[in-house]
């Protein structure tokens, strides 16, 4: 079936929607152009717009009235975690074919609720779990799925954010409050649990998480952790500044620094845009007088049906990025980092020897990840092959990470399956508060 360009409008022009969908359309024009974007944001509606040549007429501050409009085929949502779901649900009750930027909603009885309206539409959804996508963990899940290891015994996932990631996303930013984002553990490792769950499922012996529980806190970033003396913001005088690591000056004041994080705190990267950014918006306040209430690291420790353990740890002071997973099983063993050196190193029981397995070269963003899940969903539309994301294999990551969060709180161990055998009634005996 020959190629052909996707129409598609755009819910949320900001970081992913802008910089990661609109940038694919602006160097793919043979194959997605955006005809309407909703955004409440002035300025971000109008760069955006004009960034793709989209009419004034098809560009909306209410996504309602853009949906009513029924401009295209595709949906993209790129919109904030707490506005995924009435989006979703709408678009996919129309038959549109929704992209659906992760996690797909800040509960999991409204996951179940987006899981539901998939099934019945004649559109299709696919999640944005780009790690997926990218040739570094497809290579990983070919090496588990080819029974190299033998059974598996212990798996070990490590997600370290580095301290200044921290500090921008989770405590200044858009995710630094549980009740206006989605909890830690839910942002930023339901991409984790959804490799977790992909190994898992793809092993020679298929099993999945069966119990879990969960510790972790916010440490670090509290109004008793300040210096003495520490200003409310980084751009006044403070005399803890030239010994803080979070100063944000140091971060967004470099002028090498053109991308994200930086364009995510202002659209004019001027300095004088930078200062005007950090003195009268969230980026600009001190890590510890922030507000932020979600955890700084957090552990979860898991059963799987075959016997194996796994366990997951989020640690938000790393001093650099990387996801690192180590599986052991009767015949071999596997270390796989995922960062700025990434590789995977299986070595073999049986002699000791151990062998680099060849990764083909990333492409750009979250390690080629982006571009692949966008050309994977388009693709899926040009054949009847469904996208890695798609159907109900995007469920399972989100299930584990608020069932993570809720045996955090409770401090409890919790019983999956028995979830697992709710959920579709819609009787989850299990809140997100």
């Amino acid at each position: 079936m020959p190629r052909v360009v996707r129409s598609a409008i755009l819910l949320g022009a900001g970081q992913r929607g802008r910089h990661v969908y609109g940038a694919y359309a602006s160097r793919h024009p043979d194959r997605l152009r955006f005809v309407a974007v909703a955004e409440p944001d002035r300025q971000r509606r109008r760069v955006f717009s004009e960034e793709h040549a989209i009419t004034p007429s098809h560009r909306f501050t209410d996504w309602e009235e853009m949906m009513d409009a029924q401009l295209a085929p595709i949906c993209v949502i790129a919109t904030p975690d707490r506005h995924h779901v009435a989006p979703a649900i709408a678009a996919l009750e129309r038959g549109l074919h929704v992209l659906l930027e992760k996690p797909a909603a800040h509960t999991l009885q409204d996951c179940s609720l987006v899981l539901e309206a998939a099934r019945l539409s004649p559109g299709t959804l696919t999640i944005g779990h780009v790690l997926r996508y990218t040739p570094f963990f497809r290579t990983l899940n070919r090496l588990i799925g080819s029974g190299r290891l033998g059974r598996l015994v212990t798996i070990e996932h490590r997600e370290d954010v580095a301290y200044w990631h921290m500090a921008h996303s989770f405590v200044r930013g858009n995710w630094g409050r549980a009740a206006s984002s989605t909890p830690m553990i839910v942002q930023k490792c339901c991409h984790d649990f959804d490799i977790l769950a992909w190994n898992l499922a793809t092993a020679p012996d298929p099993g999945r998480v069966t119990k879990l529980h969960s510790f972790g806190s916010l440490l670090h970033f509290r109004p008793e952790n300040a210096p003495e003396g520490a200003a409310s913001r980084c751009t006044a005088p403070c005399p803890a500044a030239a010994a803080c690591p979070f100063d944000a000056r140091r971060l967004y004041l470099n002028p090498d620094l053109t991308g994200w994080p930086v364009h995510a705190i202002t659209d004019d990267l001027t300095p004088e845009g930078r200062i005007l950014a950090l003195r009268e918006g969230p980026y600009g306040r001190c890590v510890y007088r922030s507000g932020s209430d979600v955890v700084d690291h957090q552990t979860v420790t898991m059963q799987t049906s075959t016997g194996a353990t796994a366990a997951l740890l989020m640690n938000g002071h790393a001093s650099y990025q990387a996801r690192t997973a180590r599986y052991h099983g009767t015949r071999g063993s596997v270390l796989a980092t995922f960062g700025a050196d990434s590789r995977i190193e299986f070595t073999d029981h049986l002699g000791g020897a151990t062998e680099r397995i060849p990764v083909p070269t990333p492409g750009r963003g979250h390690g080629g990840g982006d571009t692949g899940l966008i050309e994977s969903f388009l693709n899926s539309l040009d054949t009847p092959t469904p996208t890695q994301t798609s159907g109900e294999t995007w469920y399972e990551s989100h299930l584990l990470a608020f069932t993570a969060e809720r045996a955090r709180l409770a401090g409890e161990t919790v019983d999956v399956d028995r979830i697992r055998s709710t959920e579709t009634s819609g009787r989850l005996p299990m809140t997100n508060s």
